[in-house]
């Protein structure tokens, strides 16, 4: 695209000379020959200030709203203009568009719809994570004539971040894979959590198909908020598609016995947990819904290749980790607890949890839920690393879990002492909230 579209495209004002350019950067510092870079003005730093230091890397312009030396794209608001440019982007795309949002698995989620989407064609979809306001839109960007379907993944920092995600990608089919309490000081509440989440459908068209776990406790809510189709996935009866048996074979694939209407089938996953099931029914039904045939569905789920840190099998010396350091819910770490209590293992359980941030003002209840877990769970050892985490202690030996079997790190380096001794055939699980960076406590000689 040239810089010249690009300002017609966002609504801007071409100061300089016009050429063309390949991608964005949304840092400076990662800025290199044919990048545009987006000045974005945060709490603490400015990215206005930086322009001129991305340049000098090689960035063939700027988009600001304030004037900067060199070529630039001159808007009124940076946020607004990549909406518009990712919307009219959107705009030229005819095929199914899947938007995805939830409290917990949306990236896991956004990679199984994908691969369900994949007998289709070429899947357009967010590259990792990038689901906010800045990096959502800019996933348009790379939109070529060959690519049949696309997966938008939406993430929630409050109230209408998810309804201006939407009014951009405009999806016809809708995924919200669960409400739990992950980032709930950002709205409040669990209701709050919900609202900010059925924002995806209410946004979709009344022509499109809603997609929800039948076992959520805001079922009923969320369906009330769909102008269109309703399906669930879930482990119950009522769903539409049914997780009906679910099998570990070893701490890296699983299988899935899956069930919609008449159609019936075993699938092997590529990874492990009961939450990893339901996140392939999830895919399975909305592949249904873009008339993707079931058979074809199944085989291509079969391939899906997941991101790092996520339930990530990584061997040290003898021992096996499951890494999963990407983020933490008490959602998630107990789904993550009950994985590691389900699978195969000849030396010790070993769990290393570190506290969940942005939980708010529910913070204590939520770290006693994992303790309440930790208790009724076979894990041999439980190493605890950040305040929080005293409640988990705390609840677990009051479930009877011995305080003999509870180490407390202070310090990185102690767990990643505690790894390193780990023996032969222990399995361990590692997680925690990213802001703690527990994959720091893996050795160099770990192998994945």
């Amino acid at each position: 695209m040239r810089l010249s579209e690009l300002a017609r495209r966002t609504g801007g004002s071409l100061v300089g000379q016009d050429q063309e350019f390949t991608g964005f950067a949304l840092d400076n510092r990662e800025a290199h020959p044919g990048l545009v870079f987006v000045a974005i003005k945060g709490n603490r730093v400015d990215g206005h200030d930086y322009a001129d230091s991305a340049a000098a890397l090689g960035a063939v312009a700027a988009l600001v709203e304030r004037p900067v030396g060199g070529t630039h794209i001159l808007v009124p608001n940076v946020v607004e203009a990549l909406g518009k440019l990712g919307r009219s982007l959107r705009e030229e795309f005819s095929g199914p568009v899947v938007g995805i949002t939830g409290s917990n698995g949306k990236t896991t989620a956004k990679e199984m719809v994908a691969a369900a989407l994949s007998p289709l064609g070429l899947v357009l979809k967010n590259v990792g994570n990038q689901n906010s306001e800045f990096t959502s839109p800019l996933t348009w960007f790379g939109l070529t004539p060959e690519h049949k379907s696309a997966v938008i993944e939406m993430g929630m920092r409050g109230l209408d971040q998810i309804r201006h995600l939407a009014e951009i990608s405009k999806p016809n089919l809708g995924l919200i894979t669960m409400i739990g309490s992950a980032h709930i000081e950002m709205v409040g509440s669990r209701q709050g959590i919900a609202d900010a989440k059925a924002e995806l459908f209410e946004s979709l068209p009344s022509d499109g198909v809603a997609h929800l776990w039948a076992d959520d406790e805001f079922a009923g809510y969320l369906r009330s908020k769909a102008p269109c189709r309703v399906r669930t996935f879930g482990a119950g009866p009522d769903a539409d598609m049914r997780l009906v048996g679910y099998k570990a074979l070893g701490v890296d694939r699983c299988e899935a016995r899956l069930s919609l209407g008449s159609w019936n089938s075993t699938i092997e996953l590529p990874t492990v947990g009961r939450h990893q099931a339901l996140n392939a029914a999830a895919a399975l039904l909305v592949a249904d819904s873009a008339n993707v045939p079931l058979a074809q569905t199944a085989e291509a789920l079969t391939q899906v290749q997941l991101p790092a840190m996520r339930m990530e099998i990584v061997r040290q010396g003898g021992a096996t980790i499951m890494l999963d350091t990407y983020n933490a819910s008490p959602d998630s770490m107990v789904a993550a607890i009950r994985t590691l209590s389900e699978l195969p293992c000849e030396g010790r359980r070993v769990a290393i949890i570190g506290e969940m941030k942005e939980l708010g003002s529910v913070s204590e209840l939520g770290h006693r839920r994992v303790g309440r877990e930790i208790s009724i769970s076979p894990i041999d050892e439980l190493v605890l690393y950040g305040e929080e985490t005293r409640f988990i202690a705390e609840e677990a030996k009051q479930g009877g879990f011995a305080a003999s079997r509870i180490k407390v790190a202070t310090r990185i380096d102690e767990v990643r002492a505690i790894v390193a001794s780990l023996f032969d055939g222990d399995l361990a699980l590692i997680k925690g909230s990213r802001a703690l960076e527990l994959e720091r406590a893996l050795n160099q000689g770990a192998t994945k």
